[in-house]
């Protein structure tokens, strides 16, 4: 039988397993890792000579299913270990040492809280609370607010204090530690460490001065370094399938290489040699990017070919795959359900298996062996990667392939000029610039097919997530991988795509897609939250809230085409209504700010108010006008103080009249402020169901408003019990349509030319 299905059916079992012991008890894995090895030993004896190619096959999955069991059973045990187990149940504070794993990141920014700097470490002693300390080498990961966290190295030494907290099911991390305060440093980073740190700094340096997309691009494109992306554009990215050119794998670890062996040879060095300078040159460049997922299935499969390189005896890449994702699964366990590891893999197994065989196929057929490669690569990559992708967003990308097609020539260039000036930065910062200058060009080749990408009109089609939609899509790619094979289903599959673009693209063009045409309110599916946009005219829009997150709201207003806000309104400062404040402001002007008078919570108000937008002085009774949208601030009428919430009483209830139809905007008005304002003039068309549609609703007040259409914003499965059935009985039997973001995604409410209202969903 040969390696190459012995090595891969080893690293399966040992994947498969290492992913099922993470959710196990310890004792578990090792009783799997038990069986496996006896079973292992009694099918290698059977004697029948017919099963022996079959035998060999199950005999390393066996191996590999032990491996992977012991593994992942030793990692558990780690993790569950007294006396830190018991301590992060209890929530406990306590005086701990680490050593820095990974550079620390800034988690995403929200209003009113200021970014978590996230910290993988080695928790290496803590003091007890009987006073002792106890020596440990357990993984944990630091959420810090403390700034002074960022400058850390990978392998510094630091001291500090932290509240332990358990970590999620099927994390081998032993603990989440929650610290407020700065490290306090007790030794330096290894040289190398140092020395890699210098060399991305400079290189963050050097792209300073580049304008702000492709400089942000570049780092991440050469060292896997995106705090400086762009949040639009990494949006872009993911949306046409680009993303792993921000996340440095296979592809940079085989120009950086390959070009180094390229000097070698023209230096005219014997094959070991070049193989030592090569492995050099990979954990010098493992080092520089960072050891993620990708880099280390590059680096292991790299490594196992230099080795080869140098013994003279070249290797297939199956095995040389195989063999890596076996001894890194061994070594870390964890990577087993590791997104980005677990594609990396499956397009480095497309790129083997399909792509030549599809290669050789289109130049049967007269392709060029240039143009047929391509085209495979791409798409080969792509199909191995499709049934995770659709897992995990949901959706199939149409544009990745095309998209990388067209990326493909630039990123080389790109990686090597990117290289260079970080290696360049230290000693000649302004040739390092030159030098990043002219690496922005094919980055701004790529930043504008990622930016062209995602505006095509349905380039990405929903598809069922989670593990079914995965499942159903590896299986349908399968039989077609299959099936292709005989030409009468290659021309069944062509008639049929034929068929479906020329009766989809009649019906897209005459249906209009999303934004419907006539759109006067939609309120946008930001979960949990509040955000809704009211059409002034052209790509004008007023908002009203924010959600609680950045990216929920901004793909609402970029999918309307808004990209200018004469007037912010926010009826309160919870987060639910503020949190994604940056989302709104994303690539965005907004002019003014119509805030409440009760400044509460604090932390909220200044969240806001100190963003440097124009704020308006709008008491009760106000009327604004934006464009052809007339506003009435109806509440607060007076401040309300000893309720269930006077945040949510205190809410900026606001009436406005678009095309001949009136809205009334509650905010999360509660019974006491609805109570307050029934001598006001109530009466509209459509009605936002105050905070997200809860029980604290005055019957009376919907009784006045006596709404056609009653907008609920909220969150599906939340834990609040929104929307109330009472409340949203009572609104449906006086005669309203009630729509939900939950059940129906973003939801617009549009006027005919008829003055006909209706409710169009995004879903």
């Amino acid at each position: 039988m040969s390696t190459d299905l012995r090595l891969a059916g080893a690293a399966t079992g040992c994947w498969l397993t290492a992913l099922a012991c993470l959710f196990c008890p310890a004792r578990a894995g090792w009783a799997v890792g038990l069986g496996a090895l006896v079973l292992a030993a009694c099918w290698a004896r059977i004697p029948v000579r017919a099963l022996r190619p079959t035998r060999w096959v199950v005999v390393a999955a066996l191996i590999g299913v032990a491996c992977g069991a012991v593994a992942t059973a030793a990692r558990v045990g780690e993790r569950d270990s007294e006396p830190l187990a018991g301590l992060a149940a209890a929530h406990r504070t306590v005086r701990l040492g680490l050593q820095i794993a990974d550079d620390p990141r800034l988690g995403r920014p929200t209003a009113g809280r200021s970014p978590t700097i996230i910290v993988p470490a080695r928790l290496t002693w803590l003091h007890a609370p009987d006073g002792t300390q106890v020596e440990l080498g357990a993984r944990v990961l630091i959420l810090a607010s403390d700034r002074g966290w960022l400058g850390l190295l990978p392998g510094q030494r630091v001291e500090t204090t932290g509240r332990l907290s358990p970590p999620d099911g099927g994390d081998l991390r032993a603990a989440i530690v929650s610290v407020t305060d700065a490290p306090a440093r007790v030794g330096a980073a290894p040289l190398v460490q140092r020395a890699a740190g210098t060399l991305r700094a400079g290189l963050q340096r050097a792209c300073r001065p580049l304008p702000a997309e492709p400089g942000g691009l570049l780092p991440g494109l050469v060292v896997g370094d995106t705090s400086r992306l762009d949040q639009q554009l990494a949006d872009d990215f993911r949306a046409t399938g680009l993303t792993h050119l921000t996340a440095v794998s296979g592809a940079n670890l085989a120009i950086v290489i390959g070009l180094v062996l390229v000097l070698a040879r023209w230096c005219r060095a014997t094959p070991k040699v070049a193989a030592l300078v090569c492995v050099l040159a990979l954990i010098g460049f493992v080092i520089l990017v960072r050891p993620s997922p990708s880099v280390l299935r590059a680096a292991a499969m790299g490594g196992l070919a230099l080795v080869a390189l140098a013994l003279g005896r070249p290797r297939a890449v199956l095995p040389s795959l195989a063999t890596g994702v076996l001894v890194l699964v061994v070594t870390d366990p964890e990577l087993a359900v590791d997104a980005g590891f677990a594609l990396s893999v499956l397009a480095t197994g497309g790129l083997v298996l399909l792509a030549p065989r599809w290669s050789e196929a289109l130049q049967a057929r007269g392709w060029p062996a240039f143009a047929a490669d391509a085209v495979c690569v791409p798409a080969a990559a792509q199909a191995a990667c499709a049934p995770v992708i659709a897992a995990i967003s949901g959706g199939v990308s149409l544009t990745t392939v095309p998209a990388n097609l067209l990326a493909g020539p630039a990123v080389a260039p790109a990686t090597v000029l990117g290289i260079l000036a970080a290696v360049l930065s230290p000693l000649l910062p302004g040739v390092a610039g030159f030098t990043a200058w002219v690496a922005a060009w094919p980055a701004r080749w790529l930043v504008m097919i990622a930016h062209h990408g995602a505006a095509v009109p349905d380039g990405v089609l929903p598809w069922p997530g989670g593990t079914f939609g995965g499942l159903l899509l590896g299986g349908l790619l399968a039989v077609l991988v299959v099936a292709f094979q005989r030409p009468v289903v290659r021309r069944l599959v062509l008639v049929g795509a034929v068929a479906g673009v020329l009766g989809a693209v009649p019906v897209r063009l005459l249906a209009g897609g999303w934004p419907p045409p006539g759109w006067i309110v939609v309120a946008c599916d930001v979960g949990q939250g509040d955000a809704l946009a009211v059409a002034v005219g052209g790509h004008d829009a007023v908002v009203v809230d924010t959600g609680p997150q950045a990216d929920p709201v901004d793909r609402c207003l970029r999918d309307l085409g808004v990209r200018r806000v004469p007037l912010l309104i926010i009826s309160h400062f919870h987060v639910d209504h503020i949190g994604g404040l940056d989302g709104v402001l994303r690539r965005r002007r907004v002019d003014r700010l119509l805030a409440p008078p009760f400044a509460e919570p604090a932390g909220g108000s200044r969240a806001v108010l100190d963003r440097g937008i124009a704020t308006l002085d709008a008491p009760a009774g106000t009327a604004l006008t934006v464009g052809a949208v007339g506003l009435t601030v109806l509440g607060p009428a007076r401040a309300v103080t000893g309720t269930r919430s006077d945040v949510n009483n205190n809410s900026l209830v606001v009436a406005v009249t678009v095309a001949g139809v009136r809205l009334l905007l509650t905010g999360d008005a509660e019974t006491e402020e609805q109570e307050s304002l029934l001598t006001a003039p109530l009466r509209a068309d459509v009605l936002k169901v105050a905070h997200h549609g809860s029980a604290y609703q005055d019957p009376a007040f919907l009784d006045a408003v006596a709404p056609r259409i009653a907008l609920v914003s909220v969150g599906a499965g939340n834990d609040y019990g929104h929307p109330s059935p009472v409340v949203l009985a009572r609104l449906a039997r006086g005669g309203a349509r009630v729509v939900r973001t939950d059940e129906q995604g973003d939801v617009a409410v549009v006027r005919d030319a008829a003055g006909h209202l209706a409710v169009v969903a995004a879903r």
